[in-house]
């Protein structure tokens, strides 16, 4: 087919300003998630085998290059490099074990990523990603975020703010519910205070803005969970702010940490450089962001605290260089997750 480009530009003079707008929109968009897609693919391969290539069955570095295969990137096909495995004879690609593997719409991602740093939700996304349905981008988002949550943090360096925050345990999307009837919107709670319908979110943050958040278990807090979680982040140069619970004081005696208390009432909320303003006004944020969701499957809660981490550390902007590094991050981690596995996964108490 001939494309008479006198014709085109001729028919975009005629053109009212919002519709051309409306093109000059689409054309940035189309244009960008292009070249930024291509750009993409790059960096992740540069990246993955920047100590050379791997077997990522069998971990062998006798590789060695078989043929090409054929993806589509802005709707044209373009050939990607396959790898072969001289030890276990398994062939692989640069994207075998990532968020994007097996994945036929790679060019539609970097519009999805765009949509997840705005918030939007779900069907929303869809309507602005295109030709995807809103349950194949709940899975896109859970893929992406299961690689990204795996992200090692640094180790806390100083003052340490440390408090723990509780959702109430829920099986959303759940068709059978055993032992109770199922909430509306997100629900509340049978029994007051702290219990086993609880769940214990922990949030850790040091004052260079090193944030740790995840979820422990049901009901309190306790030293062998605090342990566990981040214990290996720690050390005795520490000095530790919490509330006043048990669990905290027990943990900084036996590890021999400095440690600086606030009680809830609020009476004394700092003792000099000593606070836990900024953990408190983190939990805060993050309980007006995930309200958005009328409840979160306690399953996936660990992915939702992850995506907030990922807001909070791009000041929840949107831009190229933002949408580019979240999804280089989330295609360097070896992720096996699949639409079943998320779909059956349980909550670990």
């Amino acid at each position: 087919m001939t494309v008479n480009v006198t014709a085109i530009l001729t028919s975009i003079q005629q053109l009212n300003p919002a519709e051309k707008h409306r093109l000059r929109e689409y054309l940035i968009d189309a244009l960008t998630a292009s070249s930024s897609t291509g750009t993409v693919l790059e960096e992740i391969s540069e990246r993955k085998h920047k100590a050379g290539y791997r077997c990522p069955a069998c971990e062998s570095q006798h590789i060695v290059r078989f043929g090409t295969y054929a993806t589509i990137v802005d709707g044209e096909p373009v050939k990607k490099q396959r790898y072969r495995c001289k030890a276990c004879s398994i062939t692989f690609t640069d994207l075998t074990n990532t968020t994007l593997y097996r994945t036929r719409r790679l060019n539609q991602w970097m519009k999805f990523i765009e949509c997840m740093l705005e918030g939007f939700f779900l069907r929303k996304s869809a309507a602005l990603v295109g030709n995807v349905t809103h349950v194949t981008l709940f899975y896109w988002r859970h893929k992406l975020l299961s690689s990204l949550k795996q992200m090692e943090i640094a180790n806390f360096q100083g003052i340490v703010e440390m408090d723990e925050t509780y959702f109430l345990y829920s099986e959303k999307g759940q068709r059978k519910i055993r032992d109770r009837k199922a909430r509306k919107r997100g629900g509340a709670a049978k029994k007051r205070g702290i219990s086993n319908e609880q769940v214990c979110v922990l949030v850790a943050r040091d004052r260079d803005k090193v944030t740790f958040s995840q979820t422990l278990g049901i009901g309190r807090l306790t030293k062998v969970q605090l342990h566990n979680a981040i214990g290996h982040k720690l050390s005795k140069e520490n000095v530790l702010c919490t509330d006043a619970w048990r669990a905290f004081k027990t943990y900084a005696t036996e590890k021999g940490m400095p440690i600086y208390q606030f009680k809830s009432d609020g009476k004394v909320r700092t003792k000099g450089l000593y606070h836990i303003q900024n953990v408190n006004n983190y939990h805060s944020r993050l309980k007006g962001w995930i309200q958005r969701f009328n409840g979160v499957a306690t399953k996936y809660l660990n992915n939702y605290l992850t995506w907030f981490q990922v807001l909070e550390s791009v000041h929840h902007q949107r831009n190229e260089v933002t949408i580019n590094d979240m999804i280089i991050k989330g295609n360097l981690i070896p992720s096996v997750e699949t639409y079943d596995t998320l779909r059956l996964s349980k909550f670990t108490n």
